[in-house]
């Protein structure tokens, strides 16, 4: 059974393990139980700045970048399973395994990029909702961006009311947006063989491809992986081997469902942009805003814009409210810092908003759809510093047991940490050619700029190669036994449930004494002896023979001795084989001692007892004390 967890620094402490899936029978009720994370994690990917980059490679470029969005949303299922799997498993979310792994130097940078990509992230959100704001009640931009602070009190009441009702709140946006584009499309009527055509990987120049890192970015997002893991949380189940595994294959489904929900969203984006722009020569259609005033005369319907103001504002409100979460657990996680929910909602919003603001001021609304694709770049450009230690995360078979992930997932993960981090690489050194070309100032460039991007690339290359290079460091240095444990502050046991095996010999006074020296008269000891006549294996606790009932009689008289004594005593008569009975009454009774007697046989009877010991302590997961005669 693995136990991994932040003790008394819960991720999302207020809902954590708030939902119960225990209760539930039955494949489709257990499903429901943990269906909810992925929808929360799916409304970042249909967020304001997805639309932003799908409208710019639709009118551009037709349907000719919509492999990129299957491409992306395959990634993403990959990704958001491996976060899925860290908070299942270990019990952490992403930010405060990071803070547990990595040393301070390297947290503080980590934290500093994971809140610059949900301020790009919110940056994008809140434009979203205040544009569609304007396009559906005509008021004005920095007001609607003003009024995404009432936000953060929405967020407060929702999840005052519960896991299950704030999600509830989010599928009824999503199924707001999802309505919407269907409609959509309907009015638009795309070309299906050019869209099949769309599906052939394919990069026609430069443009293209800073449109594509841009809907990769917007896909794939740095402040999802940290969601994610956090809200599997929420979910209550046996944390035990079968249970972790059922908890991973609902969560899977999950995040299939609900990524599916939002790649449809994406490619309708795409696909009306496509065929409403780039059809009829509107080749440069990148704002929100225009898309909206074009959507009326070209599809022929008043609704068409209606619809997707309406949507707009449905997916900002729900990326808002995911956003400011994950704001939540990436301060708590790497900083550890726990303060009243109302400021530390209102501080991260309050990060999002003033951007927002200071870009609509200083560059105009005409410039805001700009600013979303830029948004979405930054965020792909985040991407690398969140998979990479996630990869290496779910790696650690010392820290994720038999729930590692194999050679096949990891090498598909690494691949697609690959794809993204070259992709951003070229972006990167295209971006600084070009303004090193343009600029009447290259020196400030080269101190200001290079520097930064350099410390983030040595940043890069020690969370990518640092557990390689700390494990072979192990290896090279570890001595035959190893350095040994740590003595310092070392405490008592104490022991509240201690079980006993006794064959009413002489040598059950010394197993029951040392027993007793142990938990004293505060614990609880439960006294088991197994039945091993041939009745008893055949017929179990059918059997009623002489030797059962005086075995049970000698059980009591046992007990009642030792309640006289003031200690609390239970019994438990097993039948059959002691190899497999004792275990399992030991588990049933939550035992967190087991005491055996060892007879000191020898040549065969050593054989026989000394196998049952064995295979009895190889079958607890609790201490076992074994008293010799």
């Amino acid at each position: 059974m693995l136990q991994d967890t932040n003790h008394g620094s819960r991720s999302l402490d207020e809902v954590h393990s708030s939902v119960d899936t225990t209760a539930h029978k039955g494949f489709f009720k257990k499903l429901l139980a943990f269906m909810g994370p992925a929808y929360l994690v799916s409304v970042g990917y249909m967020d304001p700045g997805n639309w932003a980059t799908d409208i710019a490679g639709g009118s551009q470029f037709g349907y000719k970048l919509i492999w990129v969005l299957v491409m992306s949303n395959l990634i993403a299922l990959l990704l958001q399973s491996l976060s899925a799997r860290l908070g299942v498993v270990r019990g952490k979310d992403l930010a405060q395994a990071s803070r547990e792994s990595y040393p301070k130097w390297v947290n503080i940078p980590l934290y500093v990029l994971a809140e610059i990509a949900i301020a790009a992230t919110d940056l994008a959100e809140v434009l979203g909702m205040a544009i569609g704001l304007q396009l559906l009640f005509d008021i004005p931009l920095l007001w609607g961006v003003a009024l995404t602070v009432l936000d953060t009190f929405l967020l407060l009441f929702l999840i005052n009311q519960g896991m299950r009702k704030m999600e509830a709140f989010i599928l009824v946006l999503i199924s707001i947006i999802g309505g919407a584009f269907f409609l959509q499309m309907i009015f638009a009527q795309p070309e299906l063989p050019a869209l099949a055509q769309g599906l052939i990987p394919s990069i026609p120049n430069n443009t293209a491809l800073y449109i594509a890192i841009g809907i990769i970015g917007a896909t794939v997002m740095p402040h999802n992986l940290y969601l994610h893991s956090s809200l599997v949380q929420t979910r209550k189940f046996e944390r035990n081997d079968e249970g972790i595994r059922r908890a991973l294959k609902f969560n899977f489904i999950d995040s299939a469902i609900a990524l599916n929900l939002a790649l449809f969203v994406n490619a309708a984006i795409l696909i009306l942009a496509a065929a409403a722009f780039y059809k009829n020569g509107m080749f440069n259609v990148s704002e929100i805003q225009d898309a909206h005033k074009f959507l009326a005369p070209l599809l022929g319907t008043k609704w068409a814009p209606i619809l997707f103001a309406v949507a707009l504002i449905a997916a900002g409100q729900s990326s808002t409210l995911t956003g400011t979460l994950a704001g939540q657990i990436v301060m708590e996680g790497y900083l550890n810092l726990r303060i009243q929910p109302w400021l530390r909602r209102m501080i991260t919003r309050l990060i999002a908003v003033l951007p927002a603001l200071f870009v609509i001021y200083y560059f105009g609304e005409d410039k805001t759809g700009q600013m979303l694709v830029f948004s979405q770049v930054i965020l792909s450009m985040q991407l690398g510093f969140a998979i990479i230690p996630l990869i290496h995360f779910v790696s650690n078979k010392s820290r994720m047991g038999n729930f590692a992930i194999g050679p096949f997932i990891k090498i598909a993960a690494w691949i697609c940490a690959l794809i993204i981090v070259s992709l951003n690489i070229k972006l990167v050194y295209e971006a600084i050619m070009e303004w090193l070309s343009i600029t009447n100032y290259p020196t400030v460039v080269w101190l200001t700029v290079i520097p930064v991007l350099s410390s983030a690339g040595i940043l890069l290359l020690y969370i990518t190669f640092q557990p390689l290079i700390t494990t072979a460091l192990k290896h090279k240095f570890t001595v035959p036994h190893g350095k040994g444990a740590s003595l310092v502050n070392l405490k008592k046991p104490a022991y509240s449930r201690i079980a006993i095996t006794v064959d009413f010999t002489n040598s059950d006074r010394n197993a029951i004494k040392n027993a007793m020296a142990l938990g004293h008269t505060e614990a609880r000891y439960l006294l088991i002896h197994i039945v091993e006549s041939v009745g008893a294996l055949v017929m179990g606790k059918d059997i009623i023979d002489f030797e059962t009932s005086e075995d049970k009689l000698n059980l009591e008289r046992y007990a009642s001795e030792l309640r006289d004594q003031g200690f609390t005593v239970e019994i438990a008569l097993g039948y059959g084989n002691p190899k497999k009975r004792i275990p399992e009454l030991v588990k049933d009774f939550r035992s967190d001692l087991l005491v055996m007697g060892s007879h000191g046989h020898k040549m065969m009877k050593d054989l026989i007892y000394g196998e049952t010991i064995n295979t009895v302590r190889h079958s607890v997961d609790i201490p076992v004390l074994i008293v010799k005669a």
